[in-house]
């Protein structure tokens, strides 16, 4: 059996990290949105990268898809200065598993900060 005053504590506790200070909600929700977008930007980058190592795809292609990839760095990178973001912002600590993001994406931090 669960004693009153444990349950009470762990209530606090689960409280406290829900709590929201409305002033920084819409800043918050931008940096898990972009936390998310970057993670999926590097899937793609990777994915792209590992596609021309391959040859799977035609020099159009590639144009193509580095053209989309760099349109999405930038907008990352507006989106990050307007919201007073750095990349360390938007990664995500996973404790024992580590950081969300990679520090060093294929070669140089995708944000640069």
């Amino acid at each position: 059996m669960t004693h009153p005053t444990t349950t009470a504590a762990a209530g606090n506790a689960v409280a406290q990290r829900l709590a929201t200070d409305p002033d920084t909600v819409e800043r918050d929700l931008i940096k898990l949105v972009l936390t998310i977008v970057e993670l999926l930007r590097q899937l793609m980058e990777r994915t792209a990268v590992h596609r021309v190592d391959q040859g799977d795809l035609g020099e159009d292609e590639e144009e193509r898809i580095g053209m989309t990839l760099m349109i999405l760095h930038e907008r990352m990178e507006e989106l990050c200065t307007r919201y007073d973001l750095t990349m360390d912002d938007l990664n995500l600590d996973l404790g024992p598993l580590g950081s969300l993001l990679p520090r060093d994406p294929i070669g140089s931090d995708p944000i640069g900060r």
